[in-house]
């Protein structure tokens, strides 16, 4: 069977060349009627672009939330990828599937966070970017064909093997044979947008699920960034190890540097990581921006044995040392290091800690894809093959017209169900939504999975689509 293996994918949006390149989230998918904005077809630099894409922000000044809001982009400020092939946490598969090889809970929990640090490497390498709104009901699958791994954490006393350069080298390989990490994400819901995700390596014994839901507001001079009420982080289950769940939540992210004219992603907040059946949870505190000379993008947390019946600490201070099994500390940007508790020197001495991450040498994988000819209709990339093309050929004004058409066409077709008073219907999903924030999948979501596996993508075309 044959299959398409992308290029990784520019990440940029209506940004200058010297826009400094951070991390987590891009801007707000903000839902879609007719823009009303006039364009043509004349290239345009990226200081007017930025300066359009400003103006239109500041129509959101005092709105509580810009992802609710019904709102077009034109054309020429997205970048022409679809969401839901960009919008994912597996840039370095090889870390995921690296996951629960340890004997140890916190070898494992030190796992999760090599992870961690790893999951959305296209906004470290990248710029921040705006992909397509994505339409009620379009899916996006792909495929990860891995030679190595990243190695388990046997021993935390010891530094972990680093992150191969490319996982899918063969030349480099050290597996017995390659592994197939599988992934597929939904669009459940459109008001508010909604999508579901699932991701599973059945060879590795690993799972990943979750709802990826945004919530936006603009400052006046940032774009502030928070997960949704739908969204309660990354679950991952290790099904080969009695399943035990580990729960991530997301940090809050400003995109800042509008009024300069240079673009970047700043995180400064905290955020957490639970394993109720190992008792082990990790707080991890992104630092604000300094203005005089502070170290910007610093991350600290600490690990510590705490009690699920009585979660009570949520500030790195509060908790007891008693209670540590491991502090952290570095640049989410470059190196992470960690060292065990009660290591007096290497309290003191950084040239002692042990190092659990170094992305500076990394760059997002390449997915492997089904062949253009077996994608269904509404299949993030051929779905948007139209618009795509138009903007990489720089043809604005066509490109607003088939998003227009695009946008029309979901409206006209929610119009009709509400009419006929039916009620949408995820495919590969059991549900819309689910409050405690993990989907299921549906007997077609989990043959569709099982396709990917066996690199058979072939599904059956939709009977109803949402545009």
């Amino acid at each position: 069977m044959a299959d398409t293996r992308d290029t990784p994918t520019s990440t940029v949006v209506p940004t200058p060349s010297n826009s400094t390149p951070n991390s987590r989230p891009s801007t707000p998918s903000l839902t879609t009627p007719p823009s009303t904005v006039t364009v043509s077809d004349k290239p345009q630099d990226d200081s007017s672009r930025l300066k359009l894409f400003l103006g239109l922000l500041r129509k959101f000044i005092g709105v509580p939330d810009m992802a609710a809001v019904r709102f077009s982009l034109p054309a020429q400020l997205i970048e022409p990828i679809p969401n839901l092939e960009y919008w994912h946490y597996l840039d370095r598969p090889e870390t995921f599937i690296s996951i629960g090889q340890s004997e140890q809970d916190l070898g494992r929990m030190l796992e999760v966070l090599r992870f961690w640090f790893t999951k959305d490497l296209k906004y470290v390498k990248g710029k921040p970017c705006k992909p397509y709104n994505s339409v009620l009901g379009e899916f996006f699958r792909c495929n990860w064909e891995l030679n190595a791994d990243a190695g388990a954490i046997s021993d935390p006393a010891h530094a972990p093997p680093q992150a191969p350069a490319d996982p899918m080298d063969k030349s480099k390989q050290n597996l017995e044979k390659p592994v197939t990490l599988s992934y597929m994400t939904e669009q459940t819901s459109h008001h508010p947008p909604v999508s579901a995700y699932y991701m599973e390596c059945p060879e590795r014994g690993i799972i990943g699920y979750g709802y990826d839901q945004l919530s936006a507001k603009f400052t006046g001079t940032a774009v502030r960034v928070v997960a949704g009420n739908y969204n309660q982080g990354i679950f991952i289950k290790l099904p080969k190890r009695d399943n035990e769940e580990y729960q991530l939540s997301h940090p809050a992210a400003n995109l800042s540097g509008l009024l300069k004219g240079s673009l970047y992603i700043s995180v400064s907040d905290t955020c957490f990581i639970t394993c109720p059946k190992s008792k082990l949870k990790t707080i991890l505190t992104y630092a604000e921006e300094g203005w005089l000379g502070r170290a910007q993008n610093k991350v600290f947390g600490v690990v510590y044995r705490y009690d699920p019946n009585n979660d009570k600490y949520t500030r790195i201070k509060d908790v007891p040392e008693k209670d540590v099994l491991a502090k952290i500390e570095g640049c989410w940007q470059e190196q992470i290091f960690y060292w065990l508790a009660g290591d007096k020197k290497a309290e003191k001495d950084t040239s002692a800690r042990q190092l659990l991450m170094d992305v500076s040498p990394l760059m997002p994988v390449p997915k492997i894809c089904p062949p253009p000819e077996e994608q269904l209709v509404n299949e993030s990339r051929k779905f948007w093959k139209d618009l795509t093309i138009a903007i990489q050929e720089k043809r604005f004004n066509d490109a607003n017209k088939i998003k227009q058409n695009i946008e029309q066409a979901q409206r006209d077709k929610a119009a009709e169900r509400k009419t006929q008073g039916a009620e949408w219907k995820p495919r590969f999903f059991q549900e819309v939504t689910d409050p405690d924030g993990k989907p299921h999948l549906s007997d077609e979501g989990k043959l569709a999975m099982e396709g990917l596996q066996s690199k058979n993508f072939v599904l059956k075309e939709p009977e109803t689509t949402g545009a």
